[in-house]
Order: C-alpha cells, then sequence, then structure tokens
C-alpha cells in the first residue's frame, strides 16, 4: 500500500525529512538562520526595513545568491517593479540572470529574467504551467528542483537606466544527503532578431555529456504575413547528424495545439486562441491594430507571441550529445514558404557537469527591428 502512495506529492509530506529549510531575500540576503527581517523602516525595527534590492545600476552585476553548502533550490520568484513604465519597456529582456553551480566559472543558466519566465519581449503574460507560473501583477516563479553542492545567482543590468526595486526570493533546502549523481539544471537563451531564408533556427547546440531536455520557451516576433507555424521541431540526439532521431510535425503541433489554433466557432477566421495548461501553453499573443481577417500579421506592425512546452513526462533523453533546431516556414495560399522572423528562444534541460561553453549574451532590443519588413 506504501508504494502505491510513493509518486504521491502530499504523501511524501508525511515522511521525516533530512534537509534544513533556507531563504535568501532582502530581508535575509545572506539566507542566515534565525536571521531574516531583522532590518528597521519609519515604522520600527523587525517592520520590512529591506524587502528588496533597492536598485540596480546601470551596467551593475549583482550576487544575490551565493551558497556554500549542498542543498537544493526549491522555488524561485522575483519582480520588477518598473517594468510596464516608459522608460521600463524593455527591463525585463535586458536584466539577466545567471546561476552558476559548484564553483564553476561558466554559468549553467543564462537568460534574461523575463524570457526565461516565459515572457518574452520584454512584457509579461499571466504563465499557469507547472514548473513556471506567473501571477498578478509579475509575479515570476520558478519550481524547477535545482541540486548543487555550491550554487551563485547573478542579476546583470544590461539596460539603459538604472532597475529600480528588484524584488526576488530563493528557496532552497540545505541537504549534503542528496545523491551525487543528480544532474545540474541548464537554460540558454539565444535570439536571432532576423533568421535566415531555408537555414534551420537553431535553440541549442554544444551540448556534451548524459541528460534530458525539459522544456522549450519560444518568444516569436512575425516580421512576414500569413501563417508562421508550419515548421518542424527537431531534436538530434547522441550523434544523429542529417536527420534527427526525434522531431514535431510543426510549431502548433509542438505546443499541443492544432490547426494554426484557431476557432472551432469560427473556422473561417484566422484568429489564434491562447492558453495556458500544465505541460505546454501559448500564454501571449498582441498586435498593434485591428481591422483585418487575418490576426497574423498587419500592416502597422508585427504580432508577437509566446508559448512553451514542458517535456516533463515525455523526456527527451540523450548520452553522449544533443542539438535542437526549429525550420523557419510559414504557409498561405499556394503552400508554404520560407520565412524570415524575429526568433528567441529558452531551452531547459538537465545533464552531468561539466558543460559546455555558452553563447555570449548580450541583449539591447533595437526598435527598427520590430517594424513590418
Amino acid at each position: 500500500m506504501v508504494q502505491a502512495y510513493e509518486n504521491d506529492l502530499l504523501y511524501r509530506l508525511l515522511r521525516p525529512r533530512h534537509g534544513v529549510t533556507r531563504c535568501i531575500n532582502g530581508e535575509n540576503p545572506q539566507g542566515g538562520k534565525g536571521e531574516a527581517g531583522n532590518s528597521s523602516s519609519r515604522l520600527g525595527f523587525t517592520r520590512k526595513g529591506h524587502p528588496s534590492l533597492p536598485v540596480l545600476r546601470r551596467g551593475e552585476t549583482v550576487t544575490i545568491a551565493d551558497i556554500q553548502e549542498p542543498g537544493i533550490i526549491k522555488h524561485m520568484w522575483f519582480t520588477v517593479t518598473d517594468a510596464t513604465s516608459p522608460q521600463g519597456l524593455y527591463v525585463l529582456r535586458n536584466l539577466l540572470i545567471k546561476i552558476y553551480w559548484d564553483g564553476e566559472e561558466r554559468p549553467s543558466v543564462v537568460s534574461p529574467l523575463g524570457d526565461f519566465f516565459c515572457c518574452g519581449h520584454g512584457r509579461s503574460a499571466l504563465v499557469d504551467s507547472l514548473p513556471i507560473c506567473v501571477n498578478p501583477t509579475r509575479g515570476f516563479n520558478c519550481y524547477f528542483p535545482m541540486p548543487f553542492s555550491s550554487a551563485r545567482i547573478v542579476l546583470v543590468n544590461n539596460h539603459d537606466e538604472d532597475v529600480q526595486s528588484v524584488f526576488y526570493q530563493i528557496d532552497y533546502e540545505l541537504n549534503d544527503a542528496l545523491p551525487d549523481e543528480l544532474m545540474r539544471f541548464h537554460a540558454q537563451w539565444r535570439r536571432e532578431p532576423v533568421t535566415t531564408r531555408q537555414q534551420d533556427y537553431t535553440l541549442l547546440d554544444g551540448v556534451a555529456g548524459n541528460g534530458i531536455y525539459v522544456g522549450t520557451y519560444l518568444a516569436l516576433t512575425a516580421l512576414q504575413s500569413r501563417w508562421w507555424g508550419e515548421g518542424e521541431f527537431k531534436f538530434f540526439i547522441d550523434g544523429d547528424n542529417q536527420f534527427p532521431t526525434w522531431c514535431s510535425t510543426g510549431a502548433e503541433d509542438y505546443f499541443g495545439g492544432a490547426w494554426s489554433f484557431r476557432s472551432e466557432t469560427n473556422k473561417d477566421a484566422m484568429h489564434e486562441q491562447t492558453y495556458n495548461r500544465a505541460f505546454m501553453g501559448y500564454p501571449f499573443y498582441s498586435r498593434t491594430s485591428g481591422g483585418e481577417a487575418s490576426d497574423y500579421w498587419d500592416d502597422s506592425g508585427p504580432v508577437v507571441r509566446g508559448m512553451y512546452r514542458w517535456h516533463l513526462m515525455d523526456p527527451i533523453i540523450f548520452h553522449q550529445d544533443l542539438r535542437v533546431t526549429w525550420q523557419q516556414i510559414g504557409g498561405r495560399e499556394s503552400g508554404m514558404f520560407e520565412r524570415e522572423d524575429d526568433v528567441a528562444t529558452v531551452a531547459y534541460w538537465y545533464q552531468t557537469e561539466p558543460h559546455l561553453p555558452f553563447p555570449t549574451v548580450v541583449e539591447k532590443p533595437d526598435p527598427n527591428l520590430l517594424m513590418p519588413r
């Protein structure tokens, strides 16, 4: 009977635990035992004196967590107060998060803060999935478990201005009894402001070791008209060369939808429907103005979209290497055609260390690239 409940999350709460609870935030920046909330405000001592990082200066790099004992991160939460102001339009794209495991010099996580939490384009959306959720207003939450021997989390301000009031919380468990073979969490952001026609976009390559691929976030800005999603996602696993072992049959298929996400009640109108599910979703869609029969793109500007797919129940397993690509293929009245769009992605995976170096991330959004072509 006990074995029947082993996979029940609530049942596991009944077992004694070896770990020790810790958290890091503005009120306990070192994560010390019995040291949280001991600052002062105008209300007095212990009355919420330092709930946030007051300011992150332009060009500044700040270490918000430096943990030198083994354990596992269970939850991360962030928010930024000025992410929707005119001056802060690109804060979520220009504020980078980097995570280093086990004293390594190369980060295992590098991404704009917003994209990491499935909010690309410097804009936020409500996300209701199992490992990532974004709640009102710009409450960014991550539940991917992240084991470590030591951990360092860094924020980098690549924005053109100071970023005010960065709130954060890292909930973790100190535990020196974790199995040595636990793989480390990785996430890598990439972007091509204009993809190359007939050349597949690369989400991930240069991955060597043993691991599992667990998720994809796509932030797409359509720079051409008509349907954008005929391209296949391809996973080249353990020495695959010309052809992959795993591929989808199209973009909307990969994200769990079908038939261009169009409405069941009005099948003649090409209006994409958004959705949020535990393992896949399409939470963000925005166009600058209306007036056309198709919502894919209009003359006043491109349509931007954000969607996610978590390979939690269907992990992509690799033992030697992994490469992930997406074809830039669209559809129109005369059939399929090759596209050029603005594509950004985050790839999420676990692997044994060490990992190979990531491409350099320097993000400065160019407003001219958001104009229709």
